[in-house]
């Protein structure tokens, strides 16, 4: 059973792994995002790169919390496999 915790622990790395790049992405994306923009018409470009900022951001939430919620599991799954084998191998 100790090759699947090691198994499920690669495996929780990588999605964890993924995650924080997803988060640091995310983050990078939000620095370029304005709470308000005051424009005239000769700065509507502005506008146009804010719309695909929140595009892009509204594009990562989804794999961030997918990942989140299945790293969070995993690692719940895999503290429960641990503490079983714990309590297996007592008896």
């Amino acid at each position: 059973m100790s090759s699947t915790l090691t198994n499920l622990l690669i495996v929780w790395g990588v999605l964890t792994a993924a995650l924080v790049i997803l988060l640091i992405y995310r983050s990078t994306l939000a620095m370029r995002e304005d709470d308000q923009l005051f424009l005239n018409d000769s700065e509507s470009h502005m506008q146009i790169e804010q719309q695909q900022v929140i595009a892009r951001l509204n594009k990562v939430n989804l794999p961030v919390r997918i990942l989140g919620a299945a790293s969070g599991l995993l690692i719940l799954v895999i503290a429960g496999l641990w503490i079983y084998e714990g309590l297996s191998r007592v008896q």
